[in-house]
């Protein structure tokens, strides 16, 4: 069995993702790279062929019909022969002195029988034609010891972990019935939100692994983009909310960091909406609040109560004006494209 398993989903990546599987190569034997070609219409078969049949040991490459970003990822859960599961997008590589650490620590605590359900990393915004690249961190946790929900120290509003950050053990993505949804955008959120509560063991190590770099034209997490996928948006809030009953989540600090998760999300789905400034989008916005409200009151009022929930939902043009200037400084925070 190999140690860790990442799947490249690939729709169309010929120009970059030669760069993020060189970038994974180096952990030879221990690692499997299950490259899901979804349907392109360009080289990245024969690419990622090509690499399968240079390194038969390491690259399996994996053929499909267009599904989407979630329905690679849904293969690449169902092939995976390791025992810790990782997505990276064909645009983004990992650094080769962290992936060293990571790999290393894996091993020893696998051989010390103290295998975790997480392992959490940094990532950085390879943001282009940034001076300064922004490193995010795991805030709040525990860092280079095995650690549970009970140690995490406290949360920040509006900090979440990311696909990027995190490494699950593939048995748990398995047993929590994890299955994206195919052709949406945004589901990065239920790949990481959904297993959480199944989580019992983490280790943090506070190493910049995963790049992620943000700037492409066409990329999803752009702004013009977001807004016109807005409809994809809040059917991953809508998941999220039905897919978890955060009220039954029996860790206290789970549940509380699931919560602050959902605000998140659901205030980037509201802010998208204020931002189109058009009146059908202002009518989805009413929907989605009332859909929370009518799925689960007590939610609704939670949301609601919380800084950044309640600042999305102030009245008035003079309300979305307030609305939007805190979303101009979140950008700023967390080099938000």
């Amino acid at each position: 069995m190999k140690l860790l398993t990442f799947a490249i989903p690939c729709y169309n990546s010929e120009n970059y993702m030669e760069k993020c599987i060189e970038s994974i190569l180096p952990g030879g034997e221990d690692v499997e790279i299950i490259i899901v070609d979804d349907g392109s219409h360009d080289r990245t078969a024969e690419i990622a062929d090509r690499y399968a049949a240079q390194y038969p040991s390491i690259v399996r490459a994996i053929h499909q019909p267009n599904g989407g970003h979630g329905e690679a990822v849904n293969t690449g859960i169902a092939n995976a022969s390791g025992l810790y599961f990782k997505v990276v997008d064909s645009d983004d590589w990992v650094d080769a002195e962290a992936y060293g650490k990571i790999l290393s620590k894996l091993r020893e605590l696998v051989q010390n029988d103290a295998g975790i359900d997480m392992l959490l990393a940094n990532y950085v915004y390879e943001k282009e034609g940034a001076k300064h690249k922004k490193v995010m961190r795991q805030t709040g946790f525990p860092t280079d010891c095995v650690f549970t929900w009970k140690d995490v120290r406290h949360f920040f509003k509006g900090h979440y972990i990311l696909m990027h950050s995190v490494i699950y053990r593939t048995k748990l993505l398995r047993d929590c019935g994890l299955k994206l949804p195919d052709h949406t955008f945004y589901v990065d959120n239920i790949y990481v939100y959904k297993p959480l509560p199944y989580v019992r063991s983490m280790y943090y190590m506070d190493v910049d692994f995963y790049r992620y770099f943000i700037g492409r034209d066409d990329q999803s997490v752009n702004e013009k983009v977001m807004i016109s996928r807005i409809d994809q948006q809040i059917k991953v809030n809508k998941i999220m909310i039905d897919d978890v009953d955060l009220w039954k989540v029996p860790n206290i600090k789970c549940r509380k960091y699931m919560f602050n998760y959902l605000e998140i999300i659901t205030v980037i789905s509201t802010v998208m909406l204020l931002r189109s400034g058009t009146e059908e989008n202002l009518e989805k916005k009413r929907e989605l609040w009332t859909y929370i409200k009518e799925k689960d009151i007590r939610l609704f009022h939670r949301l609601r109560r919380g800084i950044l929930g309640g600042t999305m939902n102030l009245p008035g043009k003079g309300g979305r004006k307030i609305s939007v200037a805190a979303y101009r400084l979140s950008q700023k925070v967390v080099g938000f494209n």
